[in-house]
C-alpha cells in the first residue's frame, strides 16, 4: 500500500504529534521586512510534475471539496517535506498539481531552493507579497501643468498606449530605491544647495585646473581657483566679453554664448532627487547618493580632467588627488564628442571597469544646422564608442528614435530623451529636472526646475539611476552582468510607425531625424527599470540542512493563516510513535527518505 493513500493515518499521526506540542507563538523578527522576506518564515508555491508519484497515487479532482483538496495537498506536502528537512503546511490549492505551502525556521527563498531540487517538483517559487505600486507625492511627478508640461515626469511612469518609452519606475520602486549605491556624475558640478537634492550627495571633487593655474584654466573653472574638493557649480555662462577677451582660449567661440546650463544639477536630479518629500520632482534612484565630479567649466573641459575624474570616482588612486572615501559603482557621463575612442578614455574606462564600476555614457546629440536636411543623429560619439561602456540613445515618448540622438551598433539601450511634439508653446514631453534660477551666477538655495530638457544627456541618467536600483538588490553584480541584464530585460521597440523612416547605422554624412528603431541602431530595446531589477534579483543560498530545532513561530501576515511549527526533537519522536502505531511499512518509508 502506498503511503500517499493514507490521509486518515497521517491525520491520526498529526493528532499524536499534537500531544507533544510544536512550540508556542512568539514575536515576529525582522518586522520591517515584507512577509515574503522573513528569515524564519517561508511561503512557496509548488507545482508537482504530472508523473510524480504523489500526483498519480491520488489525483485531485477539479471539483474536489475544500477539505478533500486540503487533505490531498497536505499528504503531498508532508511527503515532500520529509525529503528536505522541512515541515510543510498546506494553505491552498491553485489547481490539481499546484499548492501553496508554508514552513518555519527558514526563509521563503531558502525553502524554494531546497524543494526545487526534488525530482517530483516541476517548479517552485516564492509566494511574493504584493502591494499597489508606489507613487511619489512630489507634485511635478504627476504634472507640471503650470509650466505647460501636463504629462509631468512621464518618462518615469508605467508605459501606456500614448507614452510607450517610459521606464516603469513605480513598479521598480516597490523593490528598490537604490539605497547604499553611489552614482558619480562627471559634469559641470552640481548645486549642492538645491532643496530637492538636500542630503543626496557624498563628497565629490573639482578636477578642473589640476596642476595648472594658468589664466585660461582659471577662467574656464570660473570659481577663482583650480582643482579642489569643492564640486559645486559656479555657472558656465559665456558672454561676448569672454569671446572678445580671448580668456577662454581659441576653442571658445560666439557659438558658445549662452546662460549657465546647470547641466550637472539637472543630471543629478534625474538620478536621485529627494522623493516623497512633498516638493519638486522624483528621482529614479532616490535612495542612492550622487557624487558630483566637476570636469566641465565654461565651454567644456579637458579629456585629461575627465579621465582623471573617471579614475577617481571609481576608487582608482590618482597621483596628487586624495583617496575617494566613497567610490562609485556607477559613473554617469552625459558628455562627449566626435571621433574614435582615444587611448586616454579607454584606459580610464578600463580602470573603472576593473574596479567594478559601470560607466554609462550618452550616445550624443548629433548635429544641428539651419538646414533641416542636415540635422539629426549621426554615428555614436566618444567616449560612448569605447569598449566596456553602456551607451545610451534617446527616444521620443512614442518609442521612436528622437531626432537629435546619435545611433549605431555601439548603443547598448535606449531611454526617453525628451521631445516637444509642438513647434510653438511649452514643450509637451521634456525631461524636467532640478536646476537653478540664476542666468549666470547661481541663486543660493534656488528651488528651480527646468521644464524644457531634451537630449541624450538626460536619457543617460535614467539608465544610471536604474543601475543603482539593480545594484541595491544585488550589490555583487559586475559591470558585464549589469550590461547584460539591461539588455535582456529591455522592452522591444514598438512596431514601426507609419510614415517614419527606418533607422540605419549612423554616419556623419547622413544625419537622421526621427526613425523607427532596430536593435542594430538603438540598442537592445527600451529601458524598463522594473524588468531590469527582476533580471538581477537573486535568492539567498540555502544553508546546509541540520537537525531542525524549534524556532520562535512568526505570525503569518498573509491570508492563508498562521504557519505551522518546525520539527523539534519531541515533534520527531511523536511522528515516529505515530508511524509505528499506524504500522507504516518500513521498506516504503526508507524508499521515500532516500528519494
Amino acid at each position: 500500500m502506498s503511503v500517499l493513500s493514507l490521509p486518515k493515518r497521517l491525520a491520526a499521526a498529526a493528532a499524536v504529534i499534537g500531544l507533544f506540542g510544536v512550540g508556542t507563538a512568539g514575536a515576529v523578527t525582522g518586522t520591517a521586512l515584507k512577509p515574503d522576506q522573513q528569515p524564519d518564515f517561508a511561503r512557496v508555491i509548488v507545482r508537482f510534475k504530472a508523473q510524480a508519484d504523489a500526483v498519480k497515487a491520488r489525483p485531485l479532482a477539479t471539483r474536489a471539496t475544500a477539505s478533500e483538496a486540503k487533505d490531498i495537498a497536505q499528504v503531498r506536502g508532508t511527503t515532500l517535506g520529509l525529503r528536505h528537512a522541512a515541515t510543510l503546511q498546506v494553505r491552498r490549492s491553485l489547481d490539481n498539481r499546484t499548492h501553496v505551502y508554508t514552513a518555519t525556521g527558514m526563509s521563503s527563498a531558502e525553502l524554494a531552493k531546497r524543494l526545487a531540487t526534488d525530482g517530483d517538483v516541476e517548479s517552485v517559487e516564492v509566494d511574493r507579497w504584493w502591494k499597489h505600486f508606489s507613487v511619489p507625492n512630489d507634485p511635478l511627478y504627476a504634472t507640471a501643468s503650470a509650466a505647460g508640461v501636463t504629462a509631468g515626469q512621464w518618462y518615469l511612469k508605467a508605459p501606456d498606449s500614448t507614452v510607450l518609452s517610459s521606464i516603469n519606475a513605480p513598479a521598480a520602486w516597490d523593490k528598490s530605491t537604490g539605497t547604499g549605491v553611489v552614482v558619480a556624475v562627471l559634469d559641470t558640478g552640481a548645486r549642492l544647495d538645491h532643496p530637492d537634492l538636500a542630503g543626496q550627495f557624498v563628497q565629490g571633487y573639482d578636477m578642473i585646473g589640476f596642476g595648472n593655474s594658468g589664466t585660461t584654466v582659471i577662467a574656464t573653472a570660473n570659481d577663482g581657483d583650480g582643482a579642489d574638493s569643492d564640486p559645486s557649480d559656479p555657472g558656465d555662462w559665456v558672454d561676448q566679453s569672454d569671446i572678445t577677451s580671448g580668456r577662454l582660449g581659441s576653442s571658445c567661440t560666439s557659438d558658445d554664448i549662452g546662460n549657465s546650463s546647470w547641466h550637472g544639477t539637472r543630471v543629478a536630479g534625474l538620478i536621485a532627487a529627494a522623493t516623497n518629500n512633498g516638493q519638486g520632482m522624483a528621482g529614479v534612484a532616490y535612495g542612492a547618493k550622487v557624487q558630483p565630479v566637476r570636469v566641465l567649466g565654461k565651454c567644456g573641459g579637458w579629456a585629461s580632467d575627465i579621465a582623471a575624474g573617471m579614475r577617481w570616482a571609481a576608487g582608482v588612486e590618482v597621483p596628487g588627488l586624495p583617496v575617494n572615501a566613497t567610490p562609485a559603482k556607477v559613473i554617469n557621463m552625459s558628455l562627449g564628442g566626435d571621433g574614435a575612442c582615444s587611448s586616454t578614455y579607454q584606459d580610464a574606462i578600463t580602470a573603472a571597469y576593473n574596479k567594478g564600476a559601470s560607466v554609462v555614457v550618452a550616445a550624443g546629440n548629433g548635429v544641428e544646422n539651419d538646414d533641416p536636411t542636415k540635422e539629426g543623429g549621426i554615428a555614436v560619439g566618444t567616449p560612448a564608442n569605447c569598449a566596456n561602456v553602456i551607451a545610451v540613445a534617446g527616444l521620443r515618448h512614442a518609442g521612436t528614435k528622437v531626432g537629435f540622438s546619435n545611433l549605431g551598433p555601439q548603443v547598448t539601450i535606449s531611454a526617453p530623451g525628451g521631445n516637444c511634439v509642438n513647434t510653438t508653446g511649452a514643450c509637451l514631453y521634456p525631461i524636467l529636472s532640478t536646476s537653478n534660477s540664476g542666468t549666470t551666477t547661481p541663486v543660493a538655495n534656488s528651488n528651480a526646475f527646468n521644464y524644457s530638457g531634451t537630449g541624450t544627456s538626460f536619457s543617460t541618467p535614467l539608465v544610471s539611476g536604474t543601475i543603482a536600483l539593480m545594484l541595491a538588490v544585488n550589490p555583487n553584480l559586475t559591470p558585464t552582468q549589469v550590461k547584460a541584464a539591461l539588455q535582456s530585460s529591455a522592452r522591444a521597440f514598438p512596431a514601426a510607425a507609419a510614415g517614419v523612416a527606418q533607422c540605419v547605422a549612423g554616419n556623419s554624412t547622413q544625419p537622421q531625424l526621427e526613425c523607427n528603431c532596430t536593435t542594430s541602431t538603438c540598442g537592445a530595446g527600451m529601458l524598463d527599470a522594473n524588468a531590469a531589477i527582476a533580471a538581477v534579483t537573486t535568492t539567498s543560498t540555502p544553508t546546509t540542512p541540520t537537525t531542525p530545532t524549534t524556532p520562535t513561530t512568526p505570525t503569518d501576515t498573509s491570508s492563508g493563516g498562521g504557519g505551522g511549527g518546525a520539527m523539534s526533537g519531541l515533534w520527531l519522536a511523536g511522528l515516529v510513535m505515530a508511524i509505528v502505531a499506524l504500522r507504516w511499512p518500513k521498506p516504503r518509508l526508507a524508499k521515500i527518505r532516500s528519494k
